[in-house]
């Protein structure tokens, strides 16, 4: 078991190294019987400091035995000793060893006091003027600055990345710019959270309805509303509840929607007689991506070039007989250069798709792959038998000189590629898909393949439906399930849920099966013997080939506890397996886990190729939990190693939410109907997770709930305003 945090103490004896950017330093700190060597993203830290630091051993393969620090607590030095190493070490410029023990001689432990606040006073030392003093006094409040921004953002407990983040855009007048306006950090290029400027504009005494917080608010409920899905979001609805959530009338709002339009932080879009608020950002996303595939469109236009003959020698050649629609889909591609090809399981999507590419390649076209996750263009890649890139991989996360995230492909930087084919179409989000297309020269085609009727995006917007909903991009839906698929319940099932019809139940031999279980206890328990006795022992699965899919999180059978009970039972405590425990649960060698957001800086190494970014939904290994807190986790063959900070945005995923499987299928599927919220009973959420099963799918519950989810087609309403947009320019032209 892996110890709590520890707490150490002492005085800064040597900076080894800083990065003033990030923030990241390793210092050497005598803690009176032993020096210990620790790192962390502290910020400016000083020789002859007095720290307190709160962190974890860790041993650096290289640099042996280091204290790993997530926060650190400073003092300015306080005797002598410390001062004059603090004032010697070169930090304050214009103050060296020789007049440093000048100085500490002269004023003692009121040193530092005397250079900050009576500078006046060091004109008693001689060789020291009155413009040097003043000189000196200004530097030392410099660099003091940071070390007192860390002490005030750090009481309420802002990450000393964010605090740098600070210091960087406002330098030394960072504190008294943030306590007149602690909304201010609420900007993208800072990011704290609405809550935590709200504390500290609380204690500044900042009235309620003052235009800053009025304005941030309007910004912090949008970008809730984009957490959920939407792009935008009711005018009205943005003005009453945010006036709820600031506690201030709903006027005061409406007085400074104007204000925040003007400052370009938000905008207002009008369709059918009535005004939605949004992001400015998002708006120019969603303008340009209307915009881009409008033009696509006559770019593309279908020049009717008849490819009867090339479809019957890919035919041919391929020993293979394509139905009509799918020789209507690869005409289309052939003849124009912008499709969407969409259809359910068993539709032949792939086959499709695979003599595009192919007809493509024959014309001397590049083709490129991606798919939103790195199991959608694994899955992809196998079932193509091309090469697929995530689309994060292949636009290439870099940082710019002020430290934010941005792509390196971009309008100015475009990929090399005539064709570009998205798959799970469905998955990508708006702002994804704006930077895609950014990245694409004019000429190139694009191919987006995906089924609408799958779950939306977890990112904000609804762009495969969208797209298709407008009536503006070309689009062939493949509606035929083919012979070979018909022998399949999961692919028979997953269509008639769709077209709202009851599943077929019945059968006890095939790939789709009903257990009856009315009590959660009772369901939880099958669940956990399927998953670790039935299904391994019947068709020799492993971990990997099952996974258990939820409506969500929380709750009795939800991933969380479904998760203790799988992992206690599918790898339970041994005194041989290391583990380190987490808020929400236990991580130990050999658990089954999953990646819940994007870190684009995690390093991780595949063979000789070593890389960055490991991105939301990535499922992985624990391949060791290090003592030193540290845990090595294996993602489909990039192994990375993580610290407890990082720990922070994986999960256990024996069981997960039916949204996270998007893209992925699993060998046996086993879902639970039972004890859940009905909100989260509907037609699309048991057609997504139904689909992905390859081979078994076991749902375990009540017939009620099946049939409560088959009826319910609410499905998942989200405010965008792209299908308007593509309308509106259609008509334009």
């Amino acid at each position: 078991m892996v110890n709590a945090p520890e707490v150490i103490e002492g005085i800064v004896d040597d900076v080894v190294y800083a990065d003033p950017d990030s923030g990241y330093i390793v210092f050497d700190l005598d803690i009176g019987d032993e020096f210990i060597t620790v790192t962390g993203t502290l910020g400016s830290i000083e020789e002859g400091e007095a720290v307190r630091v709160t962190g974890t051993y860790t041993t650096h393969a290289k640099y042996g035995d280091q204290f790993k620090a997530d926060a650190c607590e400073r003092k300015l030095p306080a005797t002598e000793t410390a001062i004059l190493k603090y004032l010697a070490s070169g930090t304050i410029k214009g103050v060296g060893p020789g007049l440093a023990k000048k100085i500490v001689d002269r004023f003692s432990t009121e040193a530092l006091t005397v250079i900050e606040e009576h500078p006046e006073q060091l004109v008693q030392i001689g060789g020291i003027s009155a413009s040097t003093a003043e000189q000196i006094s200004l530097e030392f409040k410099r660099v003091n600055g940071v070390r007192t921004l860390m002490i005030f953002l750090g009481g309420y407990n802002v990450a000393p990345s964010l605090v740098m983040a600070a210091w960087k855009r406002w330098g030394q007048f960072a504190e008294s710019v943030i306590k007149q306006d602690p909304y201010m950090l609420c900007s993208p290029d800072i990011g704290i959270d609405f809550s935590v400027a709200d504390h500290i504009a609380a204690d500044q005494s900042i009235s309620p309805d003052h235009p800053s917080r009025v304005q941030a608010g309007l910004v912090f409920y949008i970008d809730q509303c984009m957490k959920n899905g939407h792009t935008c979001i009711p005018r009205s609805v943005l003005v009453e509840e945010t006036a709820k959530i600031l506690k201030v009338e709903e006027t005061t709002i409406e007085d400074n929607m104007q204000t925040a339009v003007d400052e370009e932080r938000i905008s207002i879009y009008t369709k059918s007689d009535r005004e939605y608020a949004l992001l400015y950002d998002t708006d120019r996303a969603e303008d340009r991506i209307a915009a881009r595939l409008i033009a696509m469109t006559a770019i593309f236009k279908d020049s009717g070039s008849d490819s009867k003959d090339l479809i019957d020698i890919e035919e041919k050649t391929k020993m293979i007989t394509y139905a009509d629609k799918q020789r209507e889909a690869i005409a289309k591609a052939l003849s124009g250069g912008l499709l969407i090809l969409t259809g359910g399981p068993g539709t032949g999507k792939t086959t499709t798709l695979k003599a595009i590419i192919s007809l493509y390649e024959q014309r001397g076209l590049k083709v490129t792959i991606t798919a939103p996750t790195g199991r959608a263009a694994k899955r992809v890649s196998d079932l193509t038998g091309y090469p697929a890139k995530t689309i994060h991989r292949l636009l290439e996360v870099v940082f710019d000189n002020s430290g934010a995230l941005r792509f390196k492909h971009n309008e100015s930087d475009q990929l090399d590629t005539d064709v570009m084919i998205i798959d799970e179409m469905s998955m990508v989000d708006t702002m994804l898909f704006d930077s895609l297309l950014k990245a694409m020269k004019l000429s190139c085609r694009l191919i987006m393949v995906g089924d609408s009727d799958q779950l939306p995006s977890v990112g904000a917007g609804d762009l495969l439906r969208d797209m298709i909903s407008s009536g503006c991009i070309p689009t062939v839906a493949l509606n035929e399930v083919f012979r070979q698929a018909e022998q399949s319940l999961i692919v028979t099932n997953a269509h008639r849920i769709v077209n709202g019809q009851y599943p077929d139940i019945s059968h006890a031999d095939k790939d789709f099966f009903f257990i009856q279980r009315d009590e959660i206890d009772d369901a939880s328990q099958m669940i956990v013997e399927l998953c670790a006795k039935r299904l391994p022992d019947a068709y020799g699965y492993d971990v990997d080939d099952i996974q258990v899919l939820c409506p969500s999180r929380k709750g009795r059978m939800g991933t969380i506890e479904l998760n203790k009970l799988l992992q206690q039972r599918i790898n339970p405590p041994t005194p041989d397996k290391a583990e380190v425990k987490m808020p929400l649960c236990v991580f130990r060698d050999g658990d089954k886990v999953m990646q819940t957001k994007n870190n684009y800086d995690m390093k991780w190494e595949r063979d000789k190729e070593k890389g960055t970014g490991v991105y939301n939904g990535d499922i992985g290994t624990v391949v060791k939990v290090k003592k030193s807190g540290s845990v090595m986790i294996d993602l489909d063959g990039r192994v990375a190693e993580y610290s407890r900070k990082a720990l922070e945005d994986v999960e256990l995923a024996y069981a997960m939410t039916v949204h996270k499987s998007q893209g992925s299928e699993f060998n046996a599927v086993v879902i639970p109907l039972l004890g859940c919220s009905e909100k989260l009973y509907y037609r699309n959420l048991i057609y997504t997770a139904v689909t992905r099963a390859k081979k078994q799918l076991i749902l375990i519950g009540s017939v009620r709930v099946l049939k409560y989810m088959v009826d319910n087609d609410r499905r998942t309403l989200r405010y965008t305003c792209l299908c308007d947009r593509l309308k509106k320019l259609k008509d334009s032209k």
